[in-house]
């Protein structure tokens, strides 16, 4: 009998770990990626030719960031690895991929899906603007293209991303305005008892807290976002945001980097039939899996980001294990203790990603506050008073029948930007739960593919 066919998605901090546990049990894996280079979002490289060090580039991090990168260079050679590719599609037992404008299918006995995640974003009136950004766009400039987003930035959002960008901002010796947190210090106190679970994680967080400080930009928590100010021709000119007291302040600016934690991408999951469950925690459908990454369609399994947010280290916790249950489930039994030892962990990071969710909540009342000329979905431009019209007009209270009848969430980014949004829209509207609304069905291709792709046979 052959070798298993084992084809993994990403090269993140999951897939490289997975690729990593395969190869030291024997078996040569594919990996997918999309990206150029290893490393995901969160330790993205820089271009060949840069010379920032790991330092600069990945702050408190770097130290996971250049081991990763390391662990990588040693096995690359071994593995059959395919970046700059596209995973579009999971159909009858087989990965579409294309690279190059060349479309072909990989058959797997087994899928592991380590995709990753993008930002979970809130609009706000004015985000169209030039100068708006997320969170990881702002990222991707710094990373890849060592330049700032703008001359002077202000990041407003909530969650960890929210001060480690803006931290690796000031590292680069960008000048940031201010950081707009909607969240209240109150809420991190009530979670600390589980933020607890990973005190060295917590403790960096604080530093990254305290840094910002140190150099000067200008902290608010509890603020709630009232509008960026700009024009379509000369884009972002300022924030405007109210402050806990009711109090309306405006700060100039010429970019904005926002962001709400992260949502997985699960686009591919949903396409291989995996079953998905509500998580009211954080007001999300997620992706149902057992302690080592099962889904509920035999053969595929997820990790990382794109299932669960743990984190670079717990998405490659997580990665060992979505390895180890294909292995599994091939028939190879891991040494003793292994699995058990990695299940603590992934426990101890779970109750830490509680612990996140409590303290930096998503905004999820600023939905029903939305002015209706608030543009919702940046693709199709459709405004928070067009999908209310749909609602109270033609009764659309699920997530894909709004869909059809006002087309949000139907542009590039399929949702990705505006349907947790557009359902807090929904549900708030409708006067229903958000559980009622349902979520955007997954379609193929996950992202627009060229019309000149040729298919092939591989």
């Amino acid at each position: 009998m052959g070798q298993p066919r084992i084809v993994i998605v990403g090269a993140g901090p999951a897939g490289v770990r997975c690729a990593q546990t395969l190869l030291a049990a024997g078996i040569r894996p594919t990996l997918v990626d999309e990206g150029r280079r290893d490393g995901g979002q969160i330790y993205r490289r820089q271009p060949e030719g840069f010379t920032r060090p790991y330092a600069k580039l990945y702050g408190s991090e770097a130290a996971r960031a250049q081991d990763l990168h390391e662990s990588f260079a040693q096995v690359r050679a071994q593995i059959d690895y395919r970046p700059q590719t596209l995973a579009w599609n999971v159909w009858d037992r087989k990965l579409h991929i294309v690279r190059d404008g060349h479309a072909s299918a990989l058959d797997y006995d087994a899928l592991i899906l380590c995709p990753g995640a993008t930002d979970r974003l809130m609009p706000v009136k004015g985000w169209q603007f030039a100068g708006t950004y997320s969170l990881g766009a702002a990222q991707i400039a710094l990373k890849s293209q060592a330049c700032s987003i703008g001359r002077r930035v202000v990041f407003m959002g909530t969650g960890p991303l929210l001060y480690l960008v803006a931290s690796q901002y000031v590292q680069a010796g960008a000048q940031v305005a201010a950081v707009l947190d909607t969240s209240v210090a109150s809420a991190r106190v009530r979670a600390l008892p589980k933020l607890l679970a990973r005190f060295d994680v917590l403790r960096k967080g604080t530093a990254l807290v305290a840094s910002l400080k140190r150099a000067g930009v200008k902290m608010f928590n509890g603020i709630e976002p009232v509008e960026i100010v700009g024009t379509p021709d000369e884009g972002v000119k300022s924030v405007r945001f109210r402050l806990a007291s009711g109090a309306i302040e405006q700060i100039d600016c010429d970019a904005i980097g926002m962001g709400y934690h992260l949502r997985p991408e699960t686009q591919l999951a949903d396409l291989a039939r995996c079953a998905f469950r509500f998580d009211a925690a954080t007001r999300q459908w997620l992706p149902q899996i057992d302690e080592l990454g099962r889904s509920s369609e035999p053969g595929v399994y997820l990790a990382g980001d794109g299932v669960r947010v743990l984190g670079a280290d717990g998405a490659e916790n997580a990665g060992r294990l979505a390895a180890y249950a294909a292995l599994i489930d091939q028939g190879r039994e891991p040494q003793a203790g292994v699995l058990e030892a990695l299940k603590r962990e992934q426990r101890r990071m779970d109750r830490f990603r509680e612990g996140l969710a409590q303290a930096f909540v998503w905004p999820a009342q600023q939905a029903a506050k939305l002015p209706d000329e608030t543009i919702v979905c940046r693709c199709e431009g459709i405004t928070a008073g067009e999908l209310r019209r749909v609602i109270r007009d033609e009764g659309a209270q699920e997530a894909n029948r709004a869909k059809a009848l006002s087309r949000v969430g139907m542009g590039r980014c399929q949702g990705r930007y505006c349907a947790h949004a557009a359902a807090e829209i929904i549900a708030a509207a409708a006067c229903i739960p958000l559980d009622q609304v349902g979520r955007l069905r997954g379609q193929a291709p996950v992202k627009p593919l060229a019309i000149a792709t040729v298919e092939e046979t591989e």
